[in-house]
């Protein structure tokens, strides 16, 4: 039998969780005061992040990333296309970001969750306008073949700051991206060659010294909860739902601003508050940066 003491504890317990779900903002607050979180983290401290790279081996590029509890997984794949007439010496790339019901118990089935077009639009913003990659690397013969690149982002786990997870997934999984061979057929039509076929081809590799992608500007980024006086970087889906008010910043790898996003809310966001955002965004790219390195080291000593 749990002692009298124990009881107490567990009392107490079930006491504070029932405030919890019943005042979650007075609760939150209070744990603010002193520049704390429920969880005992900083206000401007992100969650423990972990990356993995290759976890798709059907994939030309992949990564799985974690923030927290919040978990994604990117995978890229490559296919050859005839690139237009107004672009000849480029190619595609089209980005999704996927939000399955497993991922939320608010994402419904047969119900495409609200959210997702909206994620694969900043996706696709962030990663064009930071000038990660450029279109003509992906080109293989003017006119004739490039290649479409398809980025598809599953969020397996939706616990806040989706945008900061996926867009750290895309960036890993282009880092791990390699790109298929490919050679030239009697007809002239450009075909892949499999690695169990590659001693036996006779033909001709088109792309035999261009298998990895050059990154120029990789673009990171944070969201921050803005509540009264109080900034919280890298929010829980909980502190998300109860605060409202969120900003993302985006900045490159040498810290040059490329977008700043705050979908409404009440409170406003004024000069100090967009700089001390900034500020926290900076330190999280620094943090990034290197776990993207350990994680490519690692990866070339396997």
């Amino acid at each position: 039998m749990a002692t009298a003491t124990e009881k107490t504890g567990m009392e107490g317990e079930m006491e504070v969780d029932a405030y919890r779900r019943l005042f979650p903002l007075p609760f939150y607050e209070r744990h603010l005061l002193d520049s704390l979180r429920p969880d005992g983290r900083p206000l401007s401290r992100s969650r423990d992040t972990s990356l993995s790279l290759g976890a798709v081996s059907s994939a030309d590029g992949s990564a799985l990333v974690k923030f927290g509890d919040t978990t994604m997984l990117a995978a890229i794949k490559l296919e050859v296309m005839t690139p237009s007439k107004e672009s000849p010496d480029e190619g595609c790339l089209g980005i999704e970001f996927h939000m399955p019901p497993i991922c939320s118990p608010i994402v419904r089935p047969g119900r495409p969750a609200e959210v997702a077009p909206v994620i694969s639009k900043q996706l696709e913003d962030a990663i064009l306008s930071s000038g990660l990659i450029n279109l003509k690397e992906l080109s293989l013969i003017s006119a004739k073949a490039a290649w479409m690149t398809y980025v598809d982002i599953y969020c397996l786990n939706a616990d806040g700051s989706l945008f900061d997870a996926a867009l750290f997934a895309a960036v890993a999984a282009f880092s791990h991206l390699q790109i298929p061979l490919v050679s030239l057929s009697e007809g002239g039509r450009v075909i892949t060659v499999s690695g169990e076929n590659l001693d036996n081809t006779t033909k001709e590799l088109v792309n035999k010294d261009k298998r990895k992608l050059t990154l120029h500007s990789i673009p990171f980024s944070l969201t921050c909860v803005l509540h009264k006086n109080y900034i919280l970087a890298d929010p829980t889906a909980e502190e998300e739902s109860i605060m409202e008010t969120l900003l993302t910043v985006v900045l490159d790898s040498s810290s040059q601003l490329i977008s700043l996003y705050k979908p409404g809310g009440s409170v406003l966001a004024f000069k100090t508050t967009v700089q001390d955002c900034i500020s926290h965004t900076r330190k999280r790219v620094k943090e990034l940066q290197k776990i993207l390195s350990e994680a490519l080291s690692d990866m070339e000593i396997d």
